[in-house]
């Protein structure tokens, strides 16, 4: 069985510091995940000065902007992700929401480059995404399977994963709709086909995996606790290195599916089977 890749997604969990971004990827290297993943947004152009001037208390002022751009971070940040992950040797890359977002992350040469479910239908932005030589992700929450049939033929199947999701934070398990990832790989044969996840707990993850998905996503955070909107939906640090171990037990255990006698049933069968 080909090696499921798993993404710690770190999103906004960081709460604009440095060193939780850094204590994150430490962890999800310790647990032994592939790769990382931020947001990446150019906040005046994904965001409207009505929707930034909103009133909306946060640690970072009282309005929607402050929040968005105390989130957001910058080339001097990502350089020093860059550099830690490097060291770490595990891989990184960000969901990105508009063209410059693309074009900025594109320069670290990242391993992939995700399109976010939000993003699933702006035609221009898909089409910008192929301007770079980088394997696509692309998210397909609150999409139909004619929405995500037009963004496969707009960015075509070429190094692509798509990821069944269901874009509430934290989903409610009756809509995880899990069997879409078994619909998925009948529709699109030739394209791998994964999972991001939004929900609590860690069971249906390893149900998604089960069910085919050759790519997982977790949001990730130190605390469940700490601020922000995504920390409810996200895994702490020992349920992250629960979901790696047992997602790569499942990898040894899941076999080829062709029914043999093994050479250490042998002994057994000679102990224990009456009529041969």
């Amino acid at each position: 069985m080909k090696k499921i890749y798993i993404i710690a997604e770190i999103g906004i969990n960081h709460n604009g510091s440095l060193d939780i971004a850094k204590q994150l990827i430490d962890v999800a290297a310790e647990c032994g995940c592939d790769a990382v993943k931020f947001q990446k947004r150019t906040i005046n152009v994904v965001y409207t000065p009505e929707e930034l001037a909103k009133p909306r208390e946060s640690i970072f002022g009282d309005t929607n902007g402050d929040l968005k751009r105390g989130l957001e971070f910058g080339e001097n940040e990502y350089d020093e992700i860059d550099l830690h992950c490097r060291a770490k040797g595990i891989g990184w890359f960000a969901s990105c929401w508009d063209k410059d977002s693309v074009d900025f992350i594109a320069r670290y040469g990242p391993p992939y480059l995700k399109i976010p479910s939000a993003c699933l239908t702006d035609n221009e932005l898909l089409k910008h995404f192929r301007k770079y030589d980088i394997p696509l992700i692309l998210s397909t929450g609150m999409s139909d399977y004619i929405m995500i049939g037009h963004a496969v033929n707009v960015l075509g199947r070429e190094n692509l994963t798509l990821l069944h999701c269901t874009s509430t934070y934290p989903a409610d398990l009756a809509e995880l709709n899990l069997l879409c990832i078994p619909t998925l790989k009948k529709i699109y044969p030739d394209i791998p086909i994964g999972y991001s996840g939004h929900e609590g707990g860690l069971a249906t993850t390893y149900a998604a995996v089960v069910l085919g998905a050759v790519m997982v996503e977790r949001h990730i955070t130190l605390s469940r606790m700490m601020f922000g909107t995504d920390q409810p939906a996200s895994v702490e640090p020992q349920g992250l290195k629960r979901l790696v171990r047992d997602i790569r037990a499942w990898e040894i255990a899941s076999g080829d599916g062709i029914k043999v006698i093994h050479d250490s049933e042998l002994p057994i069968i000679e102990k224990l089977r009456r009529v041969i």
